[in-house]
């Protein structure tokens, strides 16, 4: 598998990210021009409508360590362990009893139009922090808690725990950004994301299809 590091280009992060064994210092992620959240819902408005039935994935990344990211062409999916080789099955959870890691938070998807429109080309996707990057509608209305996907040789299940923007998603991305994602208006269409469980093992590469498999 390949790894590819920070390339710093239309926007920089805040902190530092570790890709593979480097750690690239960093200063601001932030537009040179700030954004509104006008701007982004026009450049979202912009791009073609996502698919709901059948989508591609277009971006794998892993996260071995907080802050560390390593962009994959393939990845394994496990029932048990995640995104093998993903920091998930140590990474506490506020939200679990005794803080263990989130059964129902162990793969996060994100929207590439999205993505493209908060973070700008595909060098700088990684600090988003999520793991799967499709061209797919990850809304309520198309996603609703309990729709299972087939992600290549793989099957997830989108669950009911919201995927929001955090403070680090504010230090990276900047306010408007926030904001956009964030807006009660906007949260059923899911902008920053959406949460899921790895029910049957298998593979997933770049390129592979996502599927609904049941509504």
């Amino acid at each position: 598998m390949s790894t590819r590091k920070w390339s710093p280009g239309y926007a920089r992060p805040t902190t530092a990210l570790r890709f593979g064994s480097s750690l690239t210092p960093t200063d601001s992620l932030l537009m040179e021009t700030e954004r509104t959240v006008e701007d982004l819902e026009a450049a979202y408005a912009a791009h073609p409508a996502a698919p709901r039935d059948e989508g591609t994935v277009a971006w794998l990344v892993r996260r071995p360590v907080s802050l560390a990211r390593e962009v994959v062409e393939r990845a394994e999916l496990c029932p048990e362990r995640g995104l093998v080789g993903d920091c998930w099955p140590s990474k506490p959870s506020k939200r679990t009893a005794g803080g263990s890691p989130h059964p129902e938070m162990q793969l996060t998807l994100m929207n590439t139009a999205v993505t493209e429109v908060i973070a700008g080309p595909k060098e700088a996707w990684a600090a988003a922090g999520d793991q799967v990057y499709v061209d797919f509608d990850l809304s309520e209305e198309s996603l609703p808690a309990g729709t299972r996907l087939q992600l290549g040789s793989a099957i997830i299940e989108i669950t009911a725990e919201e995927h929001l923007g955090c403070g680090k998603f504010h230090e990276r991305f900047g306010s408007a950004a926030l904001r956009w994602v964030n807006g009660k208006e906007r949260r059923a269409q899911r902008l920053r994301g959406v949460n899921a469980k790895i029910v049957q093992a298998g593979e997933v590469a770049v390129g592979d299809r996502l599927q609904r498999i049941q509504a």
